[in-house]
């Protein structure tokens, strides 16, 4: 399979996906032309972001902070649901300490984050 060789190459393939998103909707037939090359393009981009612009896992902090603002919680609200003290989350959230396994759970079910990043794996 082709590659994409280098920024200018990525930067025009988005370019064409771009184009190709908005030429094609559900609707779209499974043998369009478009629809295949923005399938196989898409493919290329997946790639070659992969390797040169992965996206790292978010951390618990990071996480926590995205729950607290999307929600538009206090760090005592916050605290209140999963019923911890707030010293206690305010640490947790600064990285000072980790949560305790059953603190993780809450967390991760409370506020639907992936254990993984709960648990920073």
């Amino acid at each position: 399979m082709a590659q994409i060789k280098d920024e200018k190459q990525y930067n025009a393939i988005m370019a064409r996906i771009d184009q190709l998103f908005f030429e094609t909707d559900e609707n779209t037939p499974a043998d369009d032309f478009r629809l295949q090359e923005l399938d196989m393009l898409s493919a290329l981009a997946e790639e070659y972001e992969k390797e040169h612009h992965p996206i790292e896992t978010p951390t618990l902090s990071a996480t926590i902070n995205a729950r607290l603002t999307e929600n538009n919680w206090t760090q005592k609200q916050l605290a209140d649901i999963l019923g911890i003290t707030a010293p206690r989350l305010c640490a947790i959230i600064n990285g000072k300490t980790y949560p305790t396994f059953e603190q993780a759970r809450l967390i991760s079910s409370r506020l639907n984050i992936d254990p993984a990043i709960v648990l920073s794996l």
